[in-house]
């Protein structure tokens, strides 16, 4: 457990005027972590964001958090060990928090290689807010892909603790919705997810 510093007595949690059922009821639907986790070049960003697309053109509010792009900025400071993906992660799920609050469906696309780490994220939230999202592709696949040549790199040594070469990658023991980015299109993945969201009545369906 962590030390309490002398600051954490005087932090109080604000409750805001506006809820998120409030928001929930302005928007017409609801909001969720959707949390894509598989190696890289399984298709977890070009998932994420076909979703979005998708529920963008519905009228829907959603935001992804990308892996790159996040390190841009508000992980920019963190390497790739061990540690570091570990504090990557944990920011990333405080900041989904905040904005699933928020009322939007928030896409995540991070490799997120440890169980451990995605069920602490997931605790942060009610149950039902988090969707774990395995996007299934064998690192073959992934390593013939390559769209970022990250394998490549790595397997010339030039990138250190890479995972699914010199750093594990645990697929998801009990993920909400399995996705066979290997052997699936593009569109019937984000089908998929869609559905899902449907089936829980985080969306509106549309019409027949």
């Amino acid at each position: 457990m962590t030390t309490p510093t002398p600051t954490d007595n005087n932090i109080v949690w604000h409750q805001a005027t506006v809820s998120r059922q409030d928001r929930a009821t302005l928007r017409g639907h609801g909001s969720v972590i959707l949390w894509f986790t598989g190696l890289s070049g399984s298709g977890k960003s070009t998932m994420a964001n076909g979703v979005n697309g998708e529920l963008h053109r519905r009228g829907v509010a959603g935001y992804v958090l990308d892996g790159d792009n996040v390190r841009h900025g508000l992980c920019r400071d963190l390497g790739f060990t061990d540690a570091d993906r570990v504090e990557n992660i944990r920011r990333i799920g405080e900041v989904a928090k905040l904005f699933l609050d928020a009322g939007i469906i928030t896409l995540t696309a991070f490799v997120s290689p440890f169980q451990t780490d995605r069920d602490r994220a997931r605790s942060l939230v009610p149950p039902g807010d988090f969707l774990e999202i395995y996007c299934a592709a064998d690192l073959a696949t992934c390593e013939q892909r390559d769209p970022k040549g990250l394998y490549a790199n790595a397997r010339a040594g030039r990138i250190k603790h890479f995972t699914g070469l010199d750093s594990p990658y645990e697929p998801p023991r009990s993920p909400e919705l399995v996705i066979r980015t290997g052997d699936l299109s593009l569109q019937e993945g984000i089908d998929q997810v869609l559905n899902a969201l449907e089936q829980r009545r985080l969306i509106p369906s549309l019409p027949a």
